[in-house]
C-alpha cells in the first residue's frame, strides 16, 4: 500500500511538471501573450522633435554639414520604437542623412547607415517630370521594419545598459527644413535587466563585384574568396537580418549566387552554404513578383531583363545565426561570382562589446544612387 502511495505521488508531481511546462509553453506561445504582465522597475518615455513651447512645429532642423543629437538616454533601458519622416528638397536626402547610435558610453558607432537604407527605402531613383524627381520612397511592411509612403518605423529592440546616444548627420549641401521623429523606449531600474543582452548593430556596404573569369574559378567556389561581403563582425551574438538592393549592370538572370557564412574562423568551407539567391530570400525559381512578409521579402522588382534595381530582405528573427567568436558572411554573385552587378546591404545584428570598428562609409559622391546607366544592345547576352 506504502508503495502505490509514493506511486500515486510520483504521478501526481510529474503530472504538476508537465501542467507547468504546457503552461509555460502556452505563454511563450506568440507575440501578444507577455502583453498583460505588470513589470516593476519599468518606465516608458520618448525622446521626439515635439515642439516643447506647446506649438505645432513639431520638427527639428538639420543643417547641412552638421550633426544632431536625437536621443542622449542615461541610464539602463531599451528602445522599442522608432519612427521618423523628413522634409528636404535634396533629391538625394536619404543617402546624404546618416543615422548613427552609440550604446554605453561608446566612441565608435554600433550602428551607421544612410537614413533611407536602414529603412529599407531609397534603393531607386526616379525622374517623373512635374512629380518627383530623387530617391524613390518605397512602402513595405515587415515584423521589425515598415514603410509607409514617407513614415518608416523600426521595431528592432536595442537594450543599453549605461546609456544610448543617436544622431544623425547632414552629409548634403542643402539644409533639411523638416525632420520628425519619435524614439520610444524603456527605462530600466535594475541595469541587470539586460546584462545578458547583445547590443545592436548595422551596418551599410557597397560595391560593384568583379566578374571572375571560368578561368580561374573553374566554375567552383567553396572559400567564398570573391563573394559580396556584407558582415564581418568579432565578439559573441546573432546576425538577425539583410536588406538586399541588387543593380544589374547586365540583361540576365544574376541569382545562382549562393548565400555564405563562415563562423568562428572558419576559412576552406562555410558551415552554412546556401542553394541560390532567391531561395536565401524566401522564393524560388526566380522572383515572379513584389511580396512582403514578416521575415522574408522582395520588395522591388525592377526589369523583365534583370537590369535595374530590385531589392530583397531576409530577416532571422525565428532562426538567428549565432557566433561564438566571429562572423564572415557575403553573398556569391552570381554562380561563382560570374557577374558584375551593384550590391548594397544593410546587415543587422547583436553582440558583445567591444565591436570590431565598422567599415567607414564612403564620401558622399561614392554613395549616392546612380540616376542613370548605360544599355548597350549585344549580340548575345553576356555573363556580366
Amino acid at each position: 500500500m506504502q508503495r502505490i502511495r509514493v506511486l500515486t505521488a510520483m504521478v501526481a508531481v510529474m503530472i504538476a511538471v508537465v501542467f507547468v511546462a504546457l503552461q509555460a509553453h502556452a505563454q511563450d506561445g506568440g507575440p501578444l501573450t507577455h502583453l498583460s504582465d505588470l513589470k516593476r522597475g519599468v518606465t516608458s518615455a520618448r525622446a521626439s522633435s515635439w515642439d516643447s513651447t506647446g506649438g505645432n512645429a513639431d520638427s527639428i532642423l538639420v543643417k547641412a554639414g552638421t550633426t544632431v543629437t536625437l536621443a542622449d538616454l542615461k541610464g539602463a533601458g531599451s528602445i522599442r520604437h522608432i519612427w521618423m519622416t523628413v522634409n528636404s528638397a535634396s533629391p538625394y536626402h536619404l543617402r546624404e542623412l546618416v543615422l548613427r547610435m552609440y550604446w554605453d558610453g561608446e566612441t565608435d558607432p554600433s550602428v551607421e547607415v544612410p537614413l533611407g537604407d536602414f529603412f529599407g527605402t531609397g534603393f531607386e531613383y526616379e525622374d517623373i517630370p512635374g512629380v518627383h524627381t530623387g530617391q524613390r520612397y518605397k512602402s513595405w511592411n515587415s515584423l521589425p521594419i515598415t514603410v509607409y509612403g514617407r513614415a518608416m518605423n523600426c521595431y528592432w529592440e536595442m537594450p543599453f545598459g549605461k546609456g544610448a546616444r543617436i544622431t544623425l548627420t547632414n552629409d548634403g549641401a542643402a539644409d533639411v527644413k523638416n525632420f520628425f521623429y519619435h524614439i520610444d523606449y524603456e527605462g530600466y531600474a535594475d541595469p541587470k535587466t539586460v546584462e545578458k543582452q547583445g547590443r545592436f548593430h548595422a551596418q551599410w556596404r557597397s560595391e560593384v563585384t568583379r566578374a571572375v573569369p571560368v578561368t580561374e574559378s573553374l566554375t567552383v567556389n567553396l572559400d567564398g574568396k570573391n563573394n559580396y561581403i556584407f558582415l564581418d563582425a568579432k565578439g559573441q551574438g546573432q546576425f538577425v537580418g539583410l536588406i538586399l538592393a541588387l543593380q544589374g549592370l547586365s540583361t540576365g538572370w544574376p541569382g545562382e549566387g549562393d548565400d555564405m557564412f563562415f563562423i568562428d574562423g572558419e576559412s576552406a568551407v562555410p558551415s552554412i552554404n546556401g542553394t541560390g539567391l532567391e531561395d536565401y530570400f524566401g522564393s524560388a525559381w526566380q522572383f515572379r513578383e513584389e511580396y512582403s512578409y514578416p521575415f522574408t521579402g522582395f520588395t522591388t522588382r525592377g526589369p523583365e531583363d534583370w537590369s535595374g534595381v530590385h531589392v530583397m530582405y531576409r530577416f532571422h528573427i525565428q532562426d538567428p545565426i549565432y557566433f561564438s567568436k566571429s562572423i564572415h558572411a557575403g553573398l556569391e554573385h552570381g554562380a561563382a561570382n560570374i557577374r558584375s552587378d551593384k550590391y548594397t546591404s544593410v546587415a543587422f545584428w547583436y553582440q558583445t562589446e567591444p565591436h570590431q570598428k565598422l567599415v567607414p562609409l564612403p564620401a558622399l559622391p561614392d554613395r549616392l544612387p546612380s540616376s542613370f546607366w548605360k544599355v548597350d544592345v549585344l549580340p548575345q547576352n553576356p555573363p556580366s
